[in-house]
């Protein structure tokens, strides 16, 4: 079973990393693009350094599909956490209510029909 929360664990680091790539200079919006590009792109290096293994690791237990939707759960859960404690941004009854039924979709994916 621990085997099994291992490409949780690793996709969980990945998507802070990749968060941080994506957004984290949101609050820097004087820093140069091409700073910003290139501190984007050196981030998500050590997002692919935690990423690659999960999928190969994890593709022992899951389906590709299952990988990538646990990948986008965990996006938006770090992703909520980003927004409020990083940016200061509060999370909205319909984001919420928009999360909820991307997270809904785990149930369709990872039943066994």
């Amino acid at each position: 079973m621990i085997k099994h929360l291992t490409p949780v664990v690793l996709l969980t680091i990945s998507n802070i990393f990749m968060t941080f790539a994506w957004y984290g200079h949101l609050k820097h919006k004087n820093a140069a693009l091409w700073i910003v590009i290139l501190t984007s792109w050196m981030i998500a290096f050590f997002e692919y350094c935690f990423q690659v293994p999960a999928n190969r690791i994890g593709h022992q237990y899951y389906e590709a599909a299952q990988l990538k939707t646990m990948q986008e759960v965990i996006t938006l859960v770090v992703f909520c956490f980003f927004s409020v404690f990083y940016l200061k941004e509060g999370l909205k009854w319909n984001y919420i209510v928009g999360f909820a039924l991307i997270i809904l979709s785990v149930f369709f994916v990872f039943k066994k029909w």
